[in-house]
């Protein structure tokens, strides 16, 4: 269980794919994207599969570029090598569509029970300010703080980004319980640096590392308040 240990103060999540519906957003863009190529006959899920690769390879090569030259350049190299027609405005589609991203349907209603119960909310993301601020005023006003790799100048799996945050929030390890729905980035980072972790687990497929057990495993977020009541967590 999650509660090994004494109550946190804050409870971490992870922003997309966790609270806010990532696959589906970016495939609604990619959609817009592929409609401005009459003539190709690439896919969505190719595209989406290309893009991710160049943009978790950019995230890692140093100097830190923020998120919206990340994702700029990631979906021109794919488009590139795709043999699909790149333009400018084709960033603005992306990254205009990732802010408009809702969140999951029972993400508000689950964030404000698990602030009755006392604890704080931090969201840990991988992006910019001004992209994440337009998703974070779609959960009904429960989160109160936001850490992002803009901030930091570190992307996850980096542990770089976690330190920021541990310090930002003035806490230790031991004071945070991670939430999230990302595997590669995420418990890779809770491994590295053991802190207590809860993966919700959507079904997407993603895969659990081969060699780390998170602390508990739920299908979706409201899931989590009755998971912490056990622990008398109130």
């Amino acid at each position: 269980m999650p509660g090994r240990g004494e109550k946190p103060t804050w409870l971490t999540f992870d922003c997309y794919g966790t609270l806010i519906q990532w696959d589906e957003g970016l495939y609604a863009a990619v959609g817009k994207i592929l409609a401005r190529q009459p003539d190709s006959i690439v896919d969505a899920d190719t595209l989406v599969e290309i893009y991710d690769k160049y943009e978790h390879q950019l995230e890692q090569i140093p100097p830190h570029r923020t998120f919206r030259n990340v994702a700029g350049t990631a979906l021109e190299m794919a488009m590139v090598e795709l043999g699909l027609s790149f333009e400018a405005g084709d960033i603005e589609i992306l990254t205009a569509g990732i802010s408009k991203m809702p969140p999951f349907p029972e993400v508000p209603a689950a964030l404000g029970q698990l602030k009755d119960m006392g604890f704080k909310l931090c969201i840990i993301s991988n992006t910019d300010d001004d992209i994440i601020a337009g998703n974070v005023d779609q959960l009904g006003g429960h989160i109160d703080r936001v850490i992002t790799a803009e901030q930091a100048q570190a992307y996850k799996p980096s542990v770089q980004i976690f330190e920021y945050a541990f310090d930002q929030l003035g806490v230790a390890i031991k004071d945070v319980v991670h939430i999230c729905a990302s595997p590669h980035l995420d418990l890779a980072a809770a491994k590295a640096m053991g802190f207590r972790c809860i993966w919700i687990n959507r079904g997407t497929g993603r895969k659990p590392l081969a060699n780390y057990v998170p602390d508990e495993e739920l299908p979706t977020l409201d899931k989590v308040p009755a998971s912490l009541r056990v622990m008398n967590w109130n």
